[in-house]
Parts: structure tokens; sequence; C-alpha cells
């Protein structure tokens, strides 16, 4: 089994600051990219951030100089530092891993059960 668990949402007021976390935990081996992503009500799920196991990082262009991922790839966890939030950042926020459990060559895909993010103006 693999366990991953986000926290760190809540409600907030435009222009504060909120920071995510996912831990995971269980039967791992290895693990890629890790990612955050959000669905909005009535919108389709996007890609909020990514970094790699070495490091490298992608972001939404609606969060480039706001918001900051990072991981610690010894701990198995990942952080989301969002500043100057916005009321369009209001969503469910989830954790993707891309990883191998022990004993195997393959990678799957592991999500969390998500944390709401709501920015009032």
């Amino acid at each position: 089994q693999v366990q991953v668990v986000e926290s760190g949402g809540g409600l907030v007021q435009a222009g504060g600051s909120l920071r995510l976390s996912c831990a995971c935990s269980g039967n791992i081996s290895r693990i890629s990219t890790m990612g955050w992503y959000r669905r909005a009500p009535g919108k389709q799920r996007e890609l909020v951030a990514s970094v790699t196991s070495g490091g490298s990082t992608n972001y939404a262009d609606s969060v480039k100089g706001r918001f900051t991922i990072s991981r610690d790839n010894a701990k198995n966890t990942m952080w989301l530092q969002m500043n100057n939030l916005k009321p369009e950042d209001t969503a469910a926020y989830y954790c993707n891993l891309r990883a191998a459990r022990r004993g195997s060559v393959y990678y799957s895909d592991y999500w969390g059960q998500g944390t709401q993010v709501t920015v009032s103006s």
C-alpha cells in the first residue's frame, strides 16, 4: 500500500499565503516526478506545479512567480508555498506522485485525497 496525505489547505484572504504539504509513505521504492494539481468547481483538473527527483520544476503560467514547489527526497515529502493568493486560486489541491513499489520496475501514479484552498476577495 502507498499512502499519500496532503495538508495545509484553508481559507485565506486575497494576497495571503498558504503552504501545502504532501507526505508519502508505505511500500515505495522510488519516486520520480511529484506534482500538485487542482480542480476548481466546474473546471477540469490542471497541473499547478511539478518537480522531478533531480529538482527540475515546472509551473503553470497562472502561478509563476507566486508559487514555489519543493521536495525532500529522503523524506518522500513535497511542499507548495503559495504567495499572493488570488480568488481564482480557489480549488481542491491534489498531490500526485509517480512511484515504483518495492520489488517492481514499473511506475504508477498515486494521488492524495485533496485539500481545499479557498481565497476570499
